[in-house]
């Protein structure tokens, strides 16, 4: 009977302590639950570093933007000033030059009757091209301007990649003149080299020069002073000058007249004969 009873009062004990755990349980879930349903969506952030710590499929991400190649730009300009005094303006061109970072590729001058003029070949780098064509206009009057602008991108890739061909077939021809074992075979591979060669050097020279036209920008500039023409004093003319000149002006208008009488000759023989042949026939009448 005391076993019986201290069976039952364990047992009663043990769902007592039962029931008081789950009262403990439902009354941690609610908040718990109500923090879950009151708390804000997870950014993309959160979404982010829990993809990174779990593994398979992660969020996408945006693709990188295609970035386009560069353009080869080759910039030109014809300018034509007038100015009031050019060897001031051409010291003033020679400090711009060098402030720009440009340089003098050729020069001439010229002094004539009516103007004093300098012809110049300025290269500047292309991002100084328009610094100094402001800077340019402010020498003087502007009096021509022209610009132009090539896009030599497709060119250049064309060029390039013909002197890759060319220097592959330069190689070709190479392991086969190590193979030739005739004569007339190794001159004729030799020839071929030659050949290619020059189309190598030839291309070489047009890529070289596409790269520094677009590495430097031109400006072919004309600057000029217009000169003044001296006026000549009127000379001094005497009294026995003018009396000569006289002389032969009259002289010269006689000759005019005699020469022009002579010239209406047949005006002047119709002239008379018809006054002869009306006079005669009134004469008749009478």
């Amino acid at each position: 009977m005391k076993y019986t009873l201290g069976i039952l009062l364990g047992l009663a004990a043990l769902l007592s302590s039962c029931s008081r755990a789950n009262e403990e349980k439902s009354a941690i879930a609610v908040p718990a639950k109500e923090m879950m349903m009151n708390a804000p969506p997870p950014s993309m952030e959160a979404d982010k570093e829990l993809n990174e710590g779990m593994p398979g499929p992660t969020l996408a991400t945006p693709t990188a933007a295609v970035v386009a190649p560069a353009r080869l730009l080759i910039y030109h300009a014809d300018l034509r000033l007038k100015v009031e005094n050019l060897p001031q303006a051409s010291k003033r061109l020679d400090s711009l030059v060098q402030r720009n970072g440009g340089f003098l590729s050729a020069a001439n001058e010229v002094r004539e009757e009516e103007e004093w003029r300098q012809a110049m070949t300025i290269r500047v780098l292309p991002s100084r091209f328009r610094a100094m064509m402001a800077a340019l206009g402010n020498l003087g009057t502007v009096e021509e301007k022209k610009l132009t602008t090539d896009d030599v991108t497709a060119q250049h890739a064309d060029i390039a990649a013909r002197l890759r061909t060319k220097r592959i077939v330069e190689q070709r021809y190479i392991a086969l003149l190590a193979r030739a074992k005739k004569i007339s075979d190794v001159l004729e591979v030799e020839q071929k080299i030659g050949e290619v060669r020059e189309e190598i050097e030839s291309t070489e020279s047009r890529i070289k020069t596409l790269n520094d036209e677009v590495a430097y920008s031109t400006i072919s500039l004309v600057c000029y002073q217009p000169l003044a023409q001296p006026i000549p004093d009127a000379p001094v003319v005497s009294f026995s000058s003018r009396l000569v000149d006289s002389f032969y002006t009259g002289w010269t208008l006689i000759t005019s007249v005699l020469i022009g009488v002579v010239a209406i000759w047949p005006f002047l023989l119709l002239g008379s004969a018809a006054w002869w042949a009306v006079k005669r026939w009134r004469r008749r009448l009478a």
